[in-house]
């Protein structure tokens, strides 16, 4: 199977970042505990169209692709299960939102990820006919926030799908999504395939500025006293240096 980027959710790594797995680039973002986690892995050739990222959440990533006609930005996710409560349902949306915000204008968008939700089968928009089973209350959160935000959901616009969710905000340069129930890929979940047309263009230098967390440091005490001692400890080198 060849795919060119690689979406994944429940990762499970510790911390932030990018790196480098042989001959591809993961860019990741995770917590301080081996849980959630979200990360997206480009092969060597679409590494050299990646523009930026941003690391919102250990939940929530996003990467921009330099292309043509516009650029390409995508968000990977990792919903909360049904266990959380709705707070965290809400923040999670608020977090796609904000990689949103980062993407800003003039560029196409795919959405992808694990969304814990069922959107039935039925034709809604641009919802459907081909999903499968029962809309469920996570389905129904899902469809609501394509249609405000104007998402296809594509995985469920095809014949023959079933899996976690993928959504586009240009259908016309989707030319598949499929489902691979069979894939050997030591996941619990189905993996969603999509293929669409773009052109992507080869920058000449590396120029990946990331942006990271800096909601944690709100949340994280721990962090934030890491980064305070560390802080502290520069600022005390530097006045010693300067006597």
């Amino acid at each position: 199977m060849k795919l060119n980027i690689l979406g994944l959710a429940e990762e499970r790594w510790k911390g932030a970042g990018s790196t480098k797995l042989g001959s591809k680039t993961l860019i990741y973002s995770g917590g301080h505990t081996l849980e959630r986690g979200v990360g997206i892995l480009l092969d060597v050739t679409t590494a050299k169209s990646l523009g930026s990222w941003c690391l919102i959440s250990e939940r929530v990533v996003v990467a921009k692709l330099i292309a043509k006609p516009l650029n390409l930005g995508i968000i990977q996710v990792y919903a909360p299960t049904c266990d959380n409560e709705d707070v965290e349902v809400e923040k999670f949306y608020k977090e796609i939102k904000k990689a949103k915000g980062y993407l800003k204008y003039q560029v196409i968008i795919i959405v992808m990820g694990d969304f814990k939700a069922k959107v039935g089968d039925e034709r809604v928009e641009d919802v459907g006919p081909s999903g499968i089973g029962t809309v469920n209350e996570r389905g129904s959160r899902l469809i609501e926030w394509c249609q405000v935000n104007e998402f296809t959901i594509t995985n469920s616009s095809y014949q023959n799908t079933l899996g976690d969710n993928g959504l586009g905000r240009a259908p016309d340069i989707v030319k598949t999504s499929k489902s691979l129930p069979g894939a050997d890929c030591d996941s619990d979940n189905i993996p969603v395939m999509c293929k669409f047309q773009i052109k992507l263009k080869k920058l000449r230098k590396a120029n990946a500025n990331p942006k990271f967390q800096m909601d944690l440091l709100e949340s994280d005490e721990k962090l934030k006293d890491k980064i305070a001692v560390a802080v502290h400890t520069k600022y005390e080198t530097l006045k010693l240096s300067q006597k």
